[in-house]
């Protein structure tokens, strides 16, 4: 495993992200604890040190899953633990330390060693993490000794990024959404450069295969990639090479998947992308842009919906459009229990989707052509 610095600590390039666990079939979605073990220990074994996860994964589930394994099987001091303040959640100054201390139950632990202020946006950093004095907050926290290191996850636009970063000095790091086809979106690869070369930050990047979309891209986008990689290496890659880059999150959801990216992150380099390569990656993108119709990652944080729509699976069967044909797109809508003909356009996906999806707009729109 490859190691680079983040707020002083040496941290895995590959962090493992606990927000895509394994879950037990038939039994809600809930965690799979025996596999998540298997997948923690393997990481683990590997030299992966740094486990993310948040109050809201798998419906609140993932960090006492994760606490209970570290502590069952003694790992918690082999391990660096994230997780995020649900800033929404929010509504009094007691809120934040109350959150604070339920997540450190939970993870079954005295201290988180990073902890973010969770998806932050203009609006939420203003009216939220300035109206209630969370930061000041987070820093007595972590004179007690309660978190480590203070930092934010970002979903907005690179102004916003900006405004949040200059408005508080005390950031240690940042984590933000980047990938070959996110360049130029949110803070992309000019707010990666302004966070850690301009302010010192450390850099931690999700959705570094867009919701699994550059894991198994189409056939036309395949063509552009280097031929010596498999699409995920390329994309992992890509970030990599950066050397703001201090760690690339995966979603692992099974042992193969943990195997192939630690074998990809044994052999990683900053800088280590060829001008030629580079420039296929700016060919692939080229041809995504063309062909996406939603730019959904499946992060679920509409979900449930109210309603009943299963808003991810909607839009996957959606974007085959371009990727299959209309026929094919049909074919996987039909299988689909919540369709998009359930929506009432209430708007709470709307108003938590960190892509900001018009989706009680397009919702009308898919049933029309996928439904008919």
């Amino acid at each position: 495993m490859k190691y680079r610095k983040l707020a002083g600590e040496d941290v895995s390039i590959l962090g493992f992200g606990l927000m895509r666990l394994p879950v037990l079939d038939g039994d809600n979605g809930k965690i799979d604890k025996e596999k998540t073990y298997e997948m923690m220990q393997y990481a683990i074994d590997n030299g992966v040190n740094y486990f993310d996860t948040a109050y809201v994964y798998h419906n609140g589930n993932s960090e006492s899953a994760a606490g209970e394994i570290l502590e069952k099987h003694n790992l918690r001091n082999k391990v660096k633990i994230a997780s995020k303040l649900p800033t929404w959640l929010i509504k009094d100054e007691s809120d934040v330390i109350r959150l604070l201390d339920e997540q450190l139950e939970r993870l079954r632990t005295d201290c988180i060693d990073f902890y973010l202020c969770h998806a932050l946006d203009r609006d939420g950093f203003d009216n939220v993490i300035m109206k209630y004095d969370v930061l000041p907050k987070l820093e007595k926290a972590k004179a007690e000794g309660k978190i480590r290191h203070i930092g934010f996850s970002f979903h907005d636009d690179l102004e916003a990024f900006k405004h949040i970063i200059d408005s508080y000095d005390k950031w240690e790091f940042c984590q933000i959404q980047l990938n070959y086809i996110n360049t130029e979106d949110q803070a992309g690869l000019e707010g990666l450069e302004y966070a850690a070369n301009e302010k010192g930050l450390g850099v931690i990047i999700m959705e570094p295969l867009y919701g699994g979309k550059l894991a198994d891209p189409s056939v036309q986008i395949i063509k552009e990639l280097p031929a010596d990689k498999t699409p995920v290496e390329s994309a992992f890659d890509f970030l990599w090479n950066r050397p703001e880059v201090r760690i690339t999150l995966s979603g692992m959801g099974t042992i193969q998947q943990m195997t192939d990216n630690i074998k990809y992150a044994s052999r990683a380099e900053a800088g280590m992308m060829s001008s030629a390569e580079l420039e296929c990656m700016k060919r692939a993108k080229h041809v995504f842009d063309t062909m996406a119709l939603v730019p959904c990652t499946k992060c679920a944080y509409c979900m449930p919906c109210p309603f009943g729509v299963d808003i991810p699976a909607v839009y996957e069967a959606y974007n085959k459009i371009p990727v299959a044909n209309i026929d094919k797109a049909k074919e996987i809508y039909a299988e689909i229990n919540g369709k998009a003909d359930k929506c009432k356009k209430c708007g709470a996906c709307r108003s938590v989707c960190p892509q900001n999806i018009m989706t009680p707009v397009l919702m009308e729109q898919i049933h029309e052509k996928l439904g008919r």
